[in-house]
C-alpha cells in the first residue's frame, strides 16, 4: 500500500482468514468496522444510525442527530467525547479537565519496531501505524498494528506522546479495543485460585459491563489476561470466535460493555485502578501489546492460531522449540531440609531411571531453612550443600544437568538484605506492611534494586555450569508505595515494578541464552504471553494431582502452547488434595507438557522405578509430537466423565487421556479423533489395528473398559506410507 493509499479513507488489515477494516469518517475520528471473516467488500453497509435520545454529538456535527459517539463503533474510543461507554483513554490535562479529541493525521508503514521495556511479538512484517492527534492539548496518539498472516493474528498496541507544553496524566491507557456492533456472544474466561488456576466458565455477554481483571501487580491465578468471544452455536470445530490475549505480566483489565443498544465493545490494556502516568512534555508512554486471533473453525482453530503465534512469534529462547530434558525437582521430597549428601542420594537414583536434570529447589541460599528466612541472601549455604560446584560436579558425574530455583522479586525480614536495605521493600510510609508468606517484595520499580538482584543471580550463573532456572514469585502485591517517586506519581509504581521484573529476565535470559528459564509464581499465577517473552514455559500450577492438571491444563490450552507447560509426576497422596492416583495416570497427565518429576525416587521400590524409567524412555520418544504437533481437546472435562487429548504432527498421532469414573454395567465410550487427513490410514501401534482417517474422526475409538477410577489410556497411531492405504 503506497503512501497515498494509506492516507485515503479506508483501511483493511488481512491475515489468511482474517480482515479488519476500519476508516476514518468525514470528521476524520477513526471509525471500526468489521473483524471477523473476510468478505471481499466494506462492510460498513452494515452499519447505520439514527438518532438516539441522550447521545449527544460532536460539534462539527452540528444538528445531526443521527452522529453520535455513543453509539457509533470505534478504534479508539476516549473519555470526554459523549461517548459513555467504556473507553480506551482517559487523559487528566493539566487544567484538570478530561477530555480529549483525536482526530486522524495520518498513516505510514514501517518496520516493526521493539517496544522499548516490554515484551513484544517480533516478525519480518511492517507495522500500520496510524498517527491521530488532539490539537487543543498536543497530544498525539499513534497506533500500531502488526499482521501475522499464517497464524490469523492481528497485534495492537499505542504510543501517547505530549506533544504540548503542560504536563499530562494518563488515567488509562489501553493497549486496544474491539467494538463487535450488534451480536449475541458468550465469553469464555478463566478464573481460579491459586492450586486451581485457569478454570473454563463461558457466559453469555449480557447488558452492562463485565470486567476480568486483577489488581495484584501480576497476571495471577484468579484471572487470566485473555478471554474469547463466540457465537452460542460455536464448538470446538465450528463457527465464529475471536480470541483477545494481553502480553502483559501486571494489573490487567478486559472489560466488556454490551450497551443501550445491545451492541458489545471489549477494551483490554493495564488496569486503570491502580494506574496513572504523568506525561511530561517531551514524553512518551508505550502501553503493552494486544493479540488478536478470529477462526470460523471453531475454538479448536482459534488454540491453534495462538500456539503457533506464542511460539513462532513470542518465545524467544533458542531452548524454545528444542525438545526438553526430563526433570527431577527435590521441592516434595525434602522441602528444606536437605544435605548435600541426600541430594546426591536422590540424583544417584533419579539418574539410574534416566532423569536428564536434577533441580535443587528452595533452600540452597543464605539462611534457609524455612520460609520466613533467608530470602534475599544469594549466596551459597555451604553450612547446608558445602560447595555448590561441587554438587553441581556430582550431579554431572551421574550424567545430568543441573537447574536451581530463585525468587529473586522477594525478601524475608529475617535476612541481612534486609537488615543492609529497609528501605528496598515496598512498604507505606509510617504503616506496618502486608505480609503474605512471611515474606516482602523488593521494590522493582527502583532500578537500584533490580541491579544489585542481577549482579547477584548473574555471579551465581556465571560461576557455575547451570543448565536450568526456576524464577518464582511466592505472593501478590500490596502495600504499593516507591520512595523513588513523588506523591502526584505513585499510581505509576505498579507498571513500573513490571518494567523492573521485564528488566532484570530481559538481563539475564540475554546474557545466559543457553541456560532454559522457567517462571513460575507460586504455580500459574502469572503464566501469560508476557514472560513466555523471555522464559519458554512456566510452571502451571502448584497443583501436581493428576485429575485437577486435567483441568488446569485445559483451561491453559486454550491460549498457550504445551511446550510451555510446565508438568511433573509427583509423589501420593497427593500434597495438595490426598488423592491417591496410580503412577501411570500421574504421568499420562504430566506428559500433556514439559513432562518431570516432583517426588522422593529412594522411597520407590524396584517395579516403581522401573515403571518409571520406562515412563522417560517413552516420553523421550514421543516429545517431539507432543510439545511441537498440533494439541486438539477431545473432550469437556467440566461435562463429560473423562479428559482426552490428541497431539499430531502428521506422521504420527497420539491420544491422551484419563477417565474419571467407571460406572458398573456401562458400555465404553467412543470418542472422535480431530484433524486427521481423511484418506490416510492409521496404525494402532498397540493393537495393530488400521483405522481410516474417516473412521478415526467420525466413529472414534472406544475408550478402555478395565475397572477403576482415573484410568490412564494412551492411543498412538502412526500413519502407513501410501502404498498402505487401501480403503
Amino acid at each position: 500500500m503506497t503512501n497515498e493509499q494509506l492516507n485515503q479513507a479506508e483501511f483493511e488489515l488481512q491475515t489468511k482468514n482474517s480482515s479488519w477494516q476500519f476508516k476514518r469518517d468525514p470528521y476524520q475520528i477513526l471509525q471500526h468496522v468489521w473483524y471477523g471473516p473476510k468478505t471481499g467488500m466494506d462492510m460498513s453497509y452494515l452499519q447505520e444510525w439514527h438518532d438516539t435520545g441522550f447521545s449527544g454529538q460532536i460539534s462539527d456535527a452540528g444538528n445531526d442527530r443521527t452522529y453520535s459517539l455513543d453509539t457509533r463503533m470505534q478504534e479508539i474510543p476516549v473519555e470526554g467525547t459523549g461517548d459513555y461507554r467504556i473507553n480506551s483513554l482517559a487523559i487528566r490535562h493539566a487544567d484538570g479537565s478530561i477530555a480529549s479529541d483525536l482526530r486522524f493525521k495520518s498513516a505510514d508503514h514501517q518496520a516493526k519496531q521493539p517496544l522499548k521495556g516490554l515484551p513484544h511479538s517480533f516478525s519480518e512484517s511492517e507495522n500500520l501505524n496510524i498517527t491521530l492527534m488532539d490539537e487543543t492539548s498536543q497530544l498525539e496518539v499513534v497506533l500500531h498494528y502488526s499482521t501475522f498472516e499464517e497464524c490469523d493474528v492481528i497485534a495492537r498496541s499505542m504510543t501517547i506522546t505530549n506533544k504540548g507544553d503542560q504536563p499530562v496524566f494518563i488515567e488509562t491507557a489501553d493497549s486496544a479495543s474491539l467494538d463487535f456492533g450488534l451480536q449475541d456472544l458468550e465469553m469464555i474466561h478463566f478464573y481460579g485460585r491459586h492450586n486451581m488456576e485457569r478454570e473454563y466458565q463461558c457466559v453469555p455477554v449480557t447488558n452492562g459491563i463485565t470486567e476480568i481483571s486483577s489488581k495484584r501487580t501480576s497476571s495471577s491465578h484468579q484471572h487470566n489476561p485473555a478471554v474469547i468471544f463466540k457465537n452460542p452455536t460455536t464448538t470446538e470445530t465450528s463457527g465464529n470466535c475471536w480470541g483477545i490475549m494481553l502480553m502483559y505480566s501486571g494489573s490487567f483489565a478486559i472489560r466488556t460493555e454490551k450497551d443501550q443498544h445491545n451492541q458489545i465493545r471489549v477494551s483490554a490494556g493495564i488496569n486503570p485502578d491502580t494506574f496513572e502516568w504523568k506525561l511530561e512534555p517531551g514524553q512518551s508512554f508505550q502501553t503493552p501489546e494486544a493479540i488478536f486471533s478470529f477462526s470460523n473453525q471453531g475454538l479448536s482453530r482459534l488454540s491453534k492460531n495462538f500456539h503457533q503465534f506464542i511460539r513462532d512469534h513470542v518465545m524467544r529462547s533458542p531452548l524454545a522449540k528444542k525438545n526438553k530434558p526430563v526433570l527431577l525437582n527435590n521441592w516434595e521430597a525434602t522441602y528444606f531440609t536437605f544435605t548435600k549428601e541426600k541430594l546426591l542420594e536422590i540424583a544417584k537414583s533419579a539418574a539410574e531411571m534416566g532423569i536428564d536434570l536434577f533441580v535443587l529447589d528452595d533452600g540452597w541460599f543464605g539462611k534457609r531453612d524455612s520460609d520466613m528466612e533467608g530470602l534475599g541472601d544469594w549466596d551459597v549455604n555451604k553450612e547446608k550443600i558445602g560447595d555448590l560446584g561441587e554438587l553441581i560436579d556430582g550431579i554431572k558425574k551421574l550424567g545430568m544437568q543441573f537447574g536451581l530455583w530463585i525468587e529473586p522479586e522477594m525478601v524475608s525480614e529475617d535476612s541481612d538484605l534486609y537488615r543492609n536495605h529497609p528501605d528496598w521493600v515496598i512498604q507505606m510510609p509510617n504503616r506496618s506492611p502486608i505480609r503474605n508468606r512471611y515474606q516482602l517484595v523488593l521494590d522493582f520499580s527502583n532500578p537500584e534494586v533490580v541491579d544489585y538482584i542481577y549482579e547477584k543471580i548473574s555471579a551465581i550463573l556465571r560461576a557455575h555450569d547451570i543448565s536450568y532456572v526456576k524464577w518464582d514469585m511466592n505472593r501478590s502485591l500490596s502495600d504499593l508505595y516507591t520512595k523513588t517517586l513523588p506523591a502526584d506519581r505513585q499510581k505509576e509504581m505498579a507498571h513500573r515494578y513490571v518494567l523492573g521484573v521485564y528488566d532484570l529476565a530481559n538481563r539475564l535470559t540475554e546474557e545466559f541464552p543457553e541456560i532454559l528459564f522457567e517462571a513460575c509464581s507460586g504455580g500459574g499465577g502469572r503464566f501469560d504471553a508476557g514472560m513466555l517473552y523471555y522464559m519458554p514455559q512456566i510452571w502451571t500450577s502448584d497443583d501436581t494431582d493428576a485429575k485437577e492438571r486435567t483441568k488446569i491444563q485445559f483451561g491453559t490450552s486454550f491460549f498457550y502452547p504445551v511446550s510451555s507447560m510446565g508438568a511433573h509426576v509427583s509423589a501420593v497422596p497427593n500434597h495438595q488434595t490426598g488423592r491417591i492416583t496410580s503412577l501411570q495416570t500421574r504421568a499420562t497427565a504430566a506428559m500433556a507438557g514439559t513432562f518431570g518429576y516432583e517426588l522422593d525416587p529412594t522411597s520407590f521400590d524396584q517395579e516403581e522405578k522401573d515403571l518409571i524409567k520406562e515412563q522417560i524412555a517413552h516420553f523421550h520418544d514421543i516429545q517431539n509430537t507432543i510439545l511441537n504437533g498440533e494439541y486438539d481437546r477431545l473432550s469437556h472435562p467440566y461435562k463429560d466423565s473423562y479428559s482426552a487429548w490428541q497431539f499430531n504432527d502428521g506422521k504420527r498421532v497420539i491420544v491422551h487421556g484419563i477417565r474419571y469414573e467407571k460406572r458398573p454395567n456401562s458400555l465404553r465410550q467412543p470418542i472422535e479423533l480431530r484433524n486427521l487427513n481423511e484418506d490416510q490410514m492409521y496404525k494402532e501401534t498397540k493393537s495393530g489395528m488400521v483405522f481410516s482417517g474417516k473412521a478415526l474422526m467420525n466413529g472414534g475409538i472406544l475408550l478402555p473398559g478395565e475397572l477403576g477410577d482415573n484410568y490412564p489410556f494412551e492411543f498412538i497411531f502412526e500413519a502407513l506410507p501410501e502404498k498402505n492405504n487401501q480403503n
